[in-house]
């Protein structure tokens, strides 16, 4: 059975960002998260996650359909001018 919840280390290295960096997407709000135990320990429903990038994923497609020139057709022209 998969797990329902994970620790906020393993938010980050799905992420692939810092330890610091996930703790802020949950203090912000950004990504909903619990805290248990007696020391307080952070969880995020896995749930949860995926909504956030999903939700990364719409945001991201929505700033560079707003952006003439964006990086999404940048990225072609860039590659081919390092080509040999």
């Amino acid at each position: 059975m998969a797990r329902r919840f994970i620790p906020l280390t393993e938010v980050s290295e799905i992420l692939d960002i810092s330890a610091a960096q996930a703790y802020a997407l949950v203090r912000t709000g950004d990504l909903p998260a619990i805290k248990v135990g007696g020391r307080g320990q952070w969880r995020v429903e896995t749930s949860e996650l995926e909504n956030y990038i999903q939700r990364m994923y719409a945001e991201t497609r929505d700033q560079l359909a707003r952006q003439p020139g964006s990086l999404a057709e940048g990225a072609d022209d860039a590659s081919a001018t390092h080509r040999d």
